[in-house]
């Protein structure tokens, strides 16, 4: 599953940043916001690269703008192949791109808690951030359901919900599901 999900993952992740990207363009056309240059300057703070004043280089504004995207979709792909699909798994993996956003970018200095940040900004922000996740999301989904349900799913057909009378599929076992009569579906 882990190299399914780590090819399927850079995929979808790359999916989400051009989605995320093409809409920021729109937004910054509609609103006339500069591009952002925190990207390049906390990968040059991450890789004790020298950093430049003022305007930093388009391709390492690219690099890590692409790269964190791609990257996190590695793990969008494994909650998919897990079972974890859909719209909610999509907004809980939105919250995981806005905090590893802020964990590196506070962490390297070139970021402020988002608490600090004027509203304007923390709104497109989140918007941006939440069409990356389900853009990713969805391409993610879809790979992994070639596969048919992951692990959580077939769990959640035996008796959905967290019930401690249901444990933990057996490994190796046919996927079969049986209903509460025993009948295979």
């Amino acid at each position: 599953m882990m190299k399914r999900a780590l090819g399927e993952g850079l995929l979808a992740g790359t999916a989400g940043v051009l989605v995320m990207t093409l809409g920021e363009k729109a937004e910054q056309r509609l609103t006339g916001r500069p591009d952002s240059h925190v990207p390049a300057r906390t990968l040059e703070r991450l890789t004790g690269a020298p950093e430049r004043p003022g305007r930093q280089p388009r391709p390492v504004n690219l690099a890590m703008h692409i790269g964190q995207g791609a990257l996190l979709g590695v793990l969008r792909s494994v909650m998919a192949h897990a079972g974890l699909r859909g719209p909610w798994s999509s907004a809980k993996f939105a919250v995981v791109r806005l905090t590893n956003d802020q964990i590196l970018e506070n962490a390297t200095g070139t970021g402020a808690p988002p608490q600090t940040w004027p509203r304007s900004e923390l709104v497109v922000d989140l918007l941006h951030k939440a069409v990356y996740a389900f853009a990713t999301g969805v391409v993610a989904d879809a790979l992994a359901a070639r596969r048919g349900p992951g692990p959580g799913q077939r769990h959640a057909a035996l008796r959905p919900g967290r019930r401690p009378d249901v444990g933990p599929l057996p490994r190796g076992r046919s996927h079969a599901l049986r209903d509460d009569e025993g009948h295979t579906r």
